[in-house]
């Protein structure tokens, strides 16, 4: 049987978000990739709130460039808005994408601004 894409990927999601929980200590750093847009936040899922985020809308040095160098860029500020609210290590969740791309370039940047996971 064959699944739609956003079926496919709910699929992956629900399989990742198994084994996968963020806590306050080592919080879950979530992806959403739109068309468009990257957006990436910090989230304890115990308390069910968001610590930090970020995203490629309305930041200046994220537009006039590719979306890879976006993904980066957007990276970097989340880590930087993590260790703002003392968070220095976090378990990834691409949410269903695969790791590669828009996904690998947002977790690379946030590795090279001092992000462990």
């Amino acid at each position: 049987m064959a699944f739609s894409k956003t079926a496919r990927r709910e699929r992956i999601k629900r399989r990742i978000r198994k084994n996968v929980e963020g806590t306050q200590e080592i919080p879950r750093l979530s992806v959403f990739r739109s068309n468009k847009e990257i957006y990436a936040q910090i989230i304890d899922d115990i308390s069910g709130k968001t610590v930090a985020a970020a995203s490629s809308v309305g930041d200046k040095a994220a537009q006039g460039v590719n979306k890879v160098e976006q993904a980066t860029i957007v990276g970097k500020k989340v880590a930087e808005a993590g260790k703002a609210a003392g968070v220095e290590k976090v378990v990834f969740d691409r949410n269903g994408y695969l790791y590669h791309g828009r996904i690998k370039a947002l977790a690379d940047g946030a590795r090279e601004n001092g992000l462990k996971f």
